[in-house]
Formats: C-alpha cells, sequence, structure tokens
C-alpha cells in the first residue's frame, strides 16, 4: 500500500521533506500558499533526483505521486504522516496544528522548527499527543539526522512509530531526552556562529576565511567522528582523562566570546552580506545546492564504504530495502540497479562516453546486484566471490556529458556456480550499449569454482526464476562481428 505524507510549507526545508518522502516512495502533498511553491520544490526536487539515488546501492522504489493541495484541509486528507515547516512564529504553527487536527485527528504531526520546544507547539491543541519535534539539516534528502523531540504529553508508542517512519526514509532519528530550545544541534551552531560574527566584526578574519578554517580542519573530523569521538583521539593513548586535564584549564581563558552578543545592526548586516556576495556570488543558489550535494554524495559514499557515522545509516537503509525486496518484491522484469551521469572524466576527444567507461556502468549495475543478493564485501572477505568469466558489450547509442544513465539487469540463467546475466545502460528510453556477462562462483582460497552460500542463493534464484518469463533480449547471445538483423 502506498502511504501519505502531508507536508504543510513548501519552502527549502518543506521542499526537502517532499523530495526524501517522494523519492522513497511516498506520496505527498504539498501546501503553500506561495504561488512559486511548485517552481520551488520542482527545483529542490530535481537536485534530489540527482544526488539522493548516488548514496544507494539498492534500486530506488518507484516514486510517489506529487500533488500541491488549495488548502491544508485537503493537503492532510487521507495522510499517514504529516511534517509542518512553515515559518518559526509560534501562532502561526498553532493555527496550522489546528486545522489539520480537525481533519486528521491522531495522524501524527511532526514539526521541522529549529527552536521551539515541543510543549509551546502542543499548547491548547485538540490532541496535543500527536505533535512533537521532528527537526531535520538541508539538504533534508541528503542529511540522515532529525532531532525527534517528545515532551511529557506524547506517547512513548507515537514517538516509537515517528522514528520507525524516519528510519524507513533513511533518516537517523536522533531521540532528545529532555526537550529544550534550540535541541542540540541548532545550539552548537549558535555558539560558532555568535563567535563567527565576533571575528569578522572585530576585523580578525573575513567570512572565507572562517569557511575555510572550517573546511579545512575540524569540519572534516566532526563530519566523520563528531565532538568528543574526536576529542578522545586528540587526548592519545591516555584518552580522554588527558585531553581534559591538558585542555580543561583553556576555558577560563578569553578565548571565546559566548557569553558577550555583538550588536546586530545594519552595518553588521552589511559587513557580512557584502564579504559572503564576494566570497560566494558568483555562483546562483541552484549552483551552490549542485555543488554541495556532489561533496556531500563523496563525503558520505567514503563514510558508507567503511560503515561509519552517516554511512552506516545509509547501509543500515539498504539493508532493510534489500529485505523488503526478498520479501516478495521480485517480479519478472529487468532490475533497476545503477543510477549514473556521464562525467567530464567518462569523455574522449569527440564528447562521447568513452569505451572504458560503459564497462564501469556495467561493473556498477552488476556489483549492485551482487550485492543485492548478499555477495558483498562481507562476503568476499569470508573468501567467496563471483568472477567475470566472459563479456559481451554492443554500443547501440551515444552518451554524452551529463547524460543520466540506469543501468538495468536481467538473469538469463543461474545455477549453483553459474550466474548468466544481460545488463542494459538507459538513456532515458534509449538502451546506449549492452553488456551480456557469465560470472562464475569462486573459492579464492582453493582458486576454483564451488557453490554459492545458500543465502546468496536463496536470493538469487527466485529472481532468475522470475526473470525467466522475460522474453530473451535481443543482442544476448552475439559474437563479435555478427550482422544484425
Amino acid at each position: 500500500m502506498t502511504r501519505k505524507a502531508a507536508i504543510i510549507g513548501g519552502g527549502v526545508i518543506g521542499g526537502g521533506w517532499a523530495a526524501r518522502f517522494l523519492l522513497n516512495g511516498w506520496d505527498v502533498a504539498v501546501f503553500d500558499p506561495d504561488p512559486q511553491a511548485e517552481r520551488k520544490i520542482g527545483e529542490v526536487l530535481a537536485n534530489a533526483r540527482a544526488a539522493l539515488p548516488a548514496l544507494s546501492d539498492v534500486p530506488m522504489p518507484a516514486e510517489g505521486r506529487l500533488s500541491f493541495a488549495g488548502t491544508i484541509t485537503e493537503a492532510v486528507e487521507g495522510a499517514h504522516y504529516i511534517q509542518e515547516s512553515v515559518s518559526e512564529r509560534l501562532e502561526l504553527k498553532h493555527r496550522v496544528f489546528a486545522q489539520v487536527q480537525q481533519v486528521a485527528p491522531g495522524v501524527l504531526i511532526g514539526s521541522s522548527t529549529s527552536g521551539f520546544k515541543p510543549s509551546q507547539l502542543q499548547e491548547n491543541a485538540a490532541d496535543p499527543g500527536s505533535i512533537f519535534v521532528a527537526h531535520p539539516f538541508n539538504p533534508v534528502y541528503l542529511l540522515p539526522l532529525a532531532e525527534v523531540v517528545p515532551s511529557p504529553a506524547n506517547p512513548p508508542e507515537a514517538i516509537a512509530q515517528a522514528k520507525e517512519i524516519l528510519r524507513e526514509i533513511g533518516m537517523f532519528p536522533l531521540h532528545i531526552r529532555k526537550e529544550i530550545d534550540a535541541h542540540i544541534a541548532d545550539r552548537f551552531l549558535e555558539a560558532v556562529w555568535r563567535e563567527a560574527l565576533w571575528l569578522v566584526k572585530d576585523g580578525i578574519a573575513t567570512t572565507e576565511e572562517i569557511d575555510e578554517a572550517i573546511r579545512m580542519g575540524f569540519g572534516l573530523r566532526w563530519g566523520q567522528m563528531g565532538l568528543f569521538e574526536t576529542y578522545r583521539v586528540a587526548g592519545g593513548e591516555a584518552g580522554m582523562k588527558h585531553f581534559m586535564a591538558q585542555f580543561g584549564p583553556c576555558l577560563q581563558w578569553p578565548w571565546t566570546k559566548l557569553t558577550d552578543v555583538p550588536e546586530f545592526n545594519d552595518e553588521l548586516v552589511d559587513l557580512i552580506a557584502g564579504q559572503s556576495d564576494a566570497q560566494s556570488g558568483h555562483h546562483t543558489i541552484r549552483e551552490l545546492e549542485r555543488i554541495r550535494d556532489s561533496n556531500l554524495i563523496g563525503f558520505m559514499r567514503a563514510l558508507k564504504d567503511r560503515n561509519w557515522g552517516a554511512g552506516r545509516v545509509l547501509r543500515e537503509h539498504d539493508e532493510r530495502r534489500r529485505a523488503a525486496f526478498h520479501d516478495g518484491e521480485a517480479t519478472g522484469a529487468p532490475l533497476v540497479m545503477a543510477q549514473m551521469q556521464v562525467l567530464p572524466g567518462w569523455i574522449d576527444y569527440n564528447g562521447h562516453m568513452t569505451e572504458s567507461r560503459y564497462l564501469f556502468a556495467a561493473s556498477e549495475t552488476s556489483d549492485a546486484f551482487l550485492r543485492l543478493i548478499g555477495s558483498d564485501m562481507d562476503y568476499v572477505a569470508s573468501g567467496f566471490s563471483y568472477y567475470t568469466a566472459e563479456s559481451h558489450i554492443l554500443h547501440l547509442g551515444e552518451a554524452r556529458l551529463g547524460d543520466r544513465l540506469t543501468g538495468t539487469l536481467q538473469v538469463l540463467a543461474a545455477d549453483e556456480k553459474r550466474l548468466h546475466i544481460f545488463i542494459r545502460i538507459m538513456k532515458g528510453e534509449e538502451a546506449v550499449a549492452t553488456i551480456e556477462q557469465m560470472l562464475l562462483h569462486v573459492d579464492m582460497k582453493a582458486g576454483r569454482t564451488v557453490a554459492a552460500g545458500a543465502h546468496v542463493l536463496d536470493r538469487l534464484m527466485p529472481i532468475a526464476k522470475a526473470h525467466q518469463a522475460l522474453p530473451r533480449p535481443e543482442g544476448a547471445g552475439r559474437f563479435t562481428g555478427q550482422r544484425k538483423g
């Protein structure tokens, strides 16, 4: 059953929520009175479609249906989950909650508020126990963190349900044990922001220099270890106790101005804005978003390869989708296994995708399939793997810089030791290449073919059986130089 999420407020955060739900298979209804909301969300969704699949090693579910509602009532009717992302005005949020609960009593309502406590949001609500904080971070469709903040009015089972919904769409619900203004993460951001304003105001650093200090140094450490784990490492073999003893006295030194706030006047705003324009004004916001997304994908993919930090969340989300696939989603259709884009390093002097990259695209597709059936890196570490014994590539069209490609895979035949597959590299509805391969299952230590593990065959054989009903692909079994037709 396709479920429906209602998004109230379609700005940067609401648009990110809409994309996150849609790309994870939910239908989404958006309400926002802004006449430009449909255009803005369309642009955010385009970025998300290009970015989120690059983090997945399992085929994305079929995208849900997006609709734009004329009223809050229309948006929330039939909704299984509601996310409020309107402006940070408490009275506005109260009005939204009142309208929502008239139409959708008992439905969970997560608020994207960055500052208000849930008990404030729940004031005078018809059903306070359904309202809680689900505070995400931009871009919502890529970054997994959602701070889940309940109050004593929220039943534990409701919060457990909310956390499960967030996990289902690939997020990491961090349950905040006690409500506090601005929750956890934004309190850190506020401290850093306040100090940064002083550094600019006092002429110590420009906006660009402050950003360089973060992204060239501690930002990289924080991105994969956080604060306390980073400082534990800084303490060396003696650990955190040594670090605290060494650097604890610094807390008494006048290093920061966190208890003092610079006067927030037009002069300071103009100073900050002018430096920021000089730093980044040569890029549009959409360009900056795409650069940000590309960088995040690279960083998060590296963490995923190491099963660390945010990468662990991505792996767990893949495993849940693999399990769902194994539980009955195998159908008699080629499997969509990889989403790719032709990058500058992929093209030759003619501006076309070079031959080696077609083989790379096939490898991405087959590797994703092998992970799907359980022949992953842990399986390889145990001493077993599938080796490619034969490949035949047939070039049918052209792919150029920027083209979006999809890798699909059809199982032609399979037994305990052999896997015969047919890969199509698609540009839209056009196959630009096909690659037929024979893979052998190998005991790497013994150096010989052996039967695949039971858990691999349990996943592989139902797919092979389902694919028996498919027509044999045109081009399967070809030899080099064979005439077409």
